[in-house]
């Protein structure tokens, strides 16, 4: 039930040093490929990196929550171009979070490491070090980098009191049930 997919996922920074399978990374582009995007435009395109070197790199993007990435067997990055679509963000991120629900459903764990709008240094943002770092063709936007592997951590399910009920009005905004 994509319910109890849904309970069950959770954000894993610490992974086996254990490789994806490539059936299970081919599972994990398919799952992309199939993302909906608006008008059909399909702006975003993914960069899948396994080795440790590229990975450890990677993980420099950003001074803060890139690091636990050069612990990951699997990186995919996931970027757009922003001239084939206005709303490359919302598909790029749509995409990012079927790889979050592939990964799940494929018992490994997974993390989004935000970069858009995030910088590498004083300098360079996230993006554009993360494009040197893989020769992304000029106008190609990053949008984050989700980290796969399996799961180091044991992480339970968030409980459904705990959730964040006071989020959602009902009929007009503000009316509780």
């Amino acid at each position: 039930m994509f319910i109890d997919l849904i309970r069950s996922r959770r954000s894993i920074r610490k992974f086996q040093d254990r490789p994806v399978e490539p059936e299970k990374i081919d599972s994990l582009v398919e799952t992309v490929l199939r993302a909906p995007s608006s008008r059909d435009l399909n702006p975003w395109s993914f960069v899948v990196v396994t080795d440790p070197d590229m990975i450890s790199a990677l993980s420099k993007a950003k001074p803060h929550g890139a690091s636990f990435l050069s612990g990951a067997p699997l990186a995919i990055v996931v970027c757009a171009d922003p001239a084939k679509s206005d709303v490359w963000v919302e598909d790029a991120s749509i995409a990012a979070i079927y790889l979050h629900l592939a990964a799940t459903d494929l018992a490994l764990g997974s993390c989004w490491i935000q970069l858009r709008e995030r910088m590498h240094d004083a300098h360079q943002s996230a993006g554009d070090y993360v494009s040197g770092v893989l020769g992304l063709p000029e106008g190609m936007a990053v949008e984050a980098i989700i980290a796969i592997g399996y799961s180091a951590e044991k992480k339970t399910p968030h409980s459904k009191s705990g959730l964040p009920h006071e989020k959602v009005s009902w009929e007009r905004y503000g009316h509780q049930r």
